[in-house]
């Protein structure tokens, strides 16, 4: 069973393969040829974490004022689709909190008491901050929504609105633009589109900052809307309607963030293409004849475990064998550097022999 080191340095040139430095690595490929999977790697490894943070504080910060100058416009007009927007702010304000404590929390390096690292704390916190806009956000925007249907409150004087709802949507406008700025660098390393990268991605941090701040936009309208309506109606219900629209655009960020925050708290492996590349790139490995067995796992962004049952030549010394197995380690490592933990277990193929002279 071979695990990986953190160095990644070669110790020992296999049986059949050329000595090689410690820290040495592939030959560099030409512009254009790199795989994305390492231009990726190559970028994150710079800018992730720091990345990461400074788009989960700028929403954070902007969020906060927000929330206290909706609230302020809310009860002056009497607008429940300003308080709705209040309630958003608020709940997006706590969730960037949290969306914070799980980008450091999460990279936290590995210890005694957890072997296998602290990645999958980031995606527990990402999962609460789902449940705070939830919670804190859709809930009480239908609470709002449906008292304003019911009672049918005269409209009040909505410019103070209208003048936080423009400044807002400034606000609101940087903050995205932060977050789809990272979010389309990483999808251009991995060669993406910039929808599927925000379906697959990893980093559920930014996906959050950037579902939160576009969704916080359309309530933004939504208000607006709200508060024209009624203002040429002279009717509360357009603004009740508003605000139970911006409770169901609340839901669905939820749902979003926390069905993708759940699948990986699960365990979700690499996409099929990639799990095909680590074992084409096992299989390049001397002594190396087949693997049976094949599982990954995605603990963190930067984050991912390999573990394989492997069949070896017959005829391959026990060194030999030993010696396969760091290879294909630093391979896998060279490869892809977020790879950080590799498990490789001998295991006979079907056919082979026992000891004994019984056929497995």
């Amino acid at each position: 069973m071979s695990e990986s080191n953190e160095t990644g340095e070669a110790k020992e040139p296999g049986a059949t393969g050329e000595a090689k430095e410690p820290g040495a690595t592939r030959e560099a490929k030409e512009p254009g040829e790199a795989d994305g999977q390492d231009l990726r790697e190559q970028g994150a490894a710079r800018e992730h974490e720091p990345e990461s943070a400074f788009t989960v504080i700028v929403a954070a910060i902007a969020n906060l004022g927000i929330a206290a100058a909706k609230l302020v416009a809310g009860l002056v007009s009497g607008s429940s689709a300003m308080l709705s927007e209040a309630a958003h702010s608020l709940a997006d304000t706590v969730t960037e909190v949290m969306l914070l404590a799980a980008v450091k929390r999460g990279d936290r390096p590995a210890d005694e008491d957890h072997p296998l690292g602290h990645g999958p704390e980031r995606y527990i916190w990402a999962l609460l901050a789902s449940v705070a806009t939830f919670v804190g956000g859709a809930v009480f925007s239908f609470y709002d929504g449906i008292h304003s249907l019911t009672h049918d409150a005269e409209p009040g004087d909505p410019l103070l609105a209208y003048i936080v709802l423009a400044i807002a949507f400034v606000l609101e406008s940087y903050s995205l633009r932060t977050g789809l700025r990272q979010a389309r660098a990483e999808a251009r390393l991995l060669h993406y589109g910039f929808s599927r990268y925000l379906r697959r991605t990893p980093d559920t941090a930014v996906k959050a900052v950037v579902m939160e701040d576009s969704a916080a936009l359309v309530g933004l309208l939504l208000a607006a809307g709200g508060l024209l309506g009624g203002q040429l109606t002279g009717s509360g219900v357009w603004d009740g309607v508003a605000s139970l629209l911006i409770g169901v655009l609340l839901v669905y960020v939820a749902w979003v963030l926390g069905r993708s925050n759940a699948q990986l708290l699960i365990g979700r492996p690499l996409p099929p293409y990639l799990r095909a590349q680590v074992r084409d790139e096992i299989l390049t490995v001397p002594h190396i004849v087949d693997v049976l067995e094949l599982t990954t796992l995605i603990q963190g962004p930067r984050e991912i475990l390999v573990a394989a049952k492997v069949d070896f030549r017959d005829a391959s010394s026990a060194r030999q064998v030993e010696w396969a197995c760091e290879e294909a380690e630093q391979q896998l490592r060279e490869r892809w550097p977020s790879v950080r933990r590799v498990y490789l277990d001998p295991t006979p193929g079907l056919g082979a022999e026992r000891p004994d002279g019984t056929v497995e």
